[in-house]
Order: structure tokens, then sequence, then C-alpha cells
């Protein structure tokens, strides 16, 4: 039974902007301070993408998406948002939801936290 559920992605052209949400309805508070969204694309390993402490609100970027993506949440709804702008074609992947209260830092989630089953982010130039 998966724990986090994400919806959102698409095809997209380059420039657009898509927002991906990651729904962690059945998580309790303990198990939601820390989520991120992590990506793979084929042949790549998987990187970590953006994290938000839930309590603090701390927010964490990749280099690569920085100033172009924006990470949020709800916390009634307990759903986790990322905006995405100014995708460009190499931001095409698998985007996946997880929920981890240590991660081992914070853009380097546990195998064996809450992981979602992924949505895909294509990018057409």
């Amino acid at each position: 039974q998966m724990h986090v559920v994400e919806s959102g992605g698409g095809l997209v052209q380059a420039g657009g902007s898509l927002r991906l949400s990651c729904t962690a309805s059945e998580l309790s508070s303990i198990d939601l301070d820390v989520m991120g969204w992590f990506r793979q694309a084929p042949g790549k390993q998987r990187e970590g993408v953006s994290c938000i402490i839930w309590s603090g609100a701390s927010t964490y970027y990749s280099d690569s998406v920085k100033g172009r993506f924006t990470i949020s949440r709800d916390f009634a709804k307990k759903t986790l948002y990322l905006q995405m702008n100014s995708l460009k074609t190499e931001d095409s992947a698998m985007y996946y939801c997880a929920a981890d209260p240590r991660p081992r830092a914070v853009l380097d989630f546990h195998e064996g936290a809450d992981w979602g089953q992924g949505t895909q982010v294509t990018v057409s130039s």
C-alpha cells in the first residue's frame, strides 16, 4: 500500500510549467516532518530535487532547479507540491515524492522511506 501518491506530471514544452502534487493522507505528522521530491531519468541515478522540513518550513533545492522550482505544503491536506517553471528538456524524468522523518541528509532519503510510485514529466524542445 502506497502511503504517498503523486500526480500532476505530463508533457510540456520547454519553458513551460507544471505543478506536481503528493498526497500523504495516511501518514502521521511525525512521518511527514521531512518530505522531498526526487527524480530519475532513464539510465541515470535518482537525484534529489527539493526537500522541505514540514514543521519549520525550511526548504532545500538542488543547484539544477534552484530559482525555477518551488516546493510547498498544505498542512491540512497533508499535501506536498512542486511548482516547476521554466522547464528544460533535461528536467524530463520520473518524479517521486517521499517522506522520511530522519533522512541521511536533506536530499538523501533512505530506501525504506515512504516513496510514491512516481509521476512522469516530459519536457519537449
